[in-house]
């Protein structure tokens, strides 16, 4: 396909998959339980952290983090006990991410609201910058700390060279107002053409059979190449894209 072809074919697969049906299936109808925007945002942000693997177990598993905070995570996250906090931590919650790691969020959680209505404040773009590359790390520099701890591997590093794919869907999810029900857009001050791809192995390996990237690492360096043309697509709403690589990488259409 050229240029026009595949930009066609794109945006119309993207308005199939960009549909409230995506919901049912998917982590973002973790946060979509809830109308306070710190609900979204602590909701989203976990359900986002722990979004490797089989997507049912992924709900699952966030369940158990909502039933821990008697599914009201703002005000859980504000009014906590320690002993709350040391009985989450004697449990399991998904694969690597136990209950250790879950009480320290909670604990940074905490913190931050007392200074931040919004974790957008921690998120806002700078100039001259292009994309989130460099906001993500502030973002790790304010959220984990300088001190150390097993959560940091949590909360991935672009800088590190690492596609950041849950911390990149989690800003998706927050900034992008879709108009259809799945991307939330409760962020007001952040543009979403600075948005990427969630890269992961559907998004990356749909992406080289379509002959948008060539690196073969699901890696940040990779994470730009895609960037570089499917802003060339829609420069306003890049990420819209992720609709339809992963759609199309999830039913496997072109394999």
């Amino acid at each position: 396909m050229n240029f026009e072809e595949l930009k066609d074919f794109l945006d119309e697969k993207t308005d199939v998959y960009n549909s409230s049906e995506f919901i049912q299936d998917d982590p973002v109808q973790i946060p979509h339980r809830f109308s306070l925007e710190q609900d979204i945002e602590i909701a989203g942000f976990l359900a986002a952290t722990i979004s490797w693997g089989n997507r049912k177990a992924i709900i699952k598993s966030a369940d158990k983090m909502l039933d821990m905070m008697g599914n009201s995570p703002y005000d859980f996250v504000m009014n906590h006990s320690e002993n709350d906090l040391k009985s989450i931590e004697e449990k399991s919650i998904h694969r690597t991410f136990n209950g250790e790691d879950f009480a320290y969020f909670i604990r940074q959680f905490n913190r931050i609201y007392k200074e931040n209505e919004s974790l957008e404040d921690l998120f806002i773009i700078k100039n001259p910058e292009a994309n989130f590359y460099h906001a993500i790390e502030r973002f790790r520099a304010d959220f984990l700390q300088a001190e150390k701890h097993r959560s940091h591997k949590h909360v991935s590093s672009p800088y590190k060279n690492s596609s950041s794919k849950r911390i990149i869907m989690f800003l998706r999810w927050m900034v992008r107002n879709d108009n259809r029900g799945v991307d939330f857009g409760i962020w007001k001050n952040i543009d979403p053409k600075y948005l990427s791809i969630p890269l992961d192995v559907h998004t990356g390996n749909i992406s080289r059979k379509l002959g948008l990237i060539s690196r073969t690492q699901n890696d940040w360096k990779t994470v730009l190449e895609l960037d570089e043309i499917l802003r060339k697509f829609d420069d306003k709403d890049p990420a819209k894209y992720d609709f339809a690589l992963f759609g199309l990488g999830v039913t496997k259409e072109l394999f």
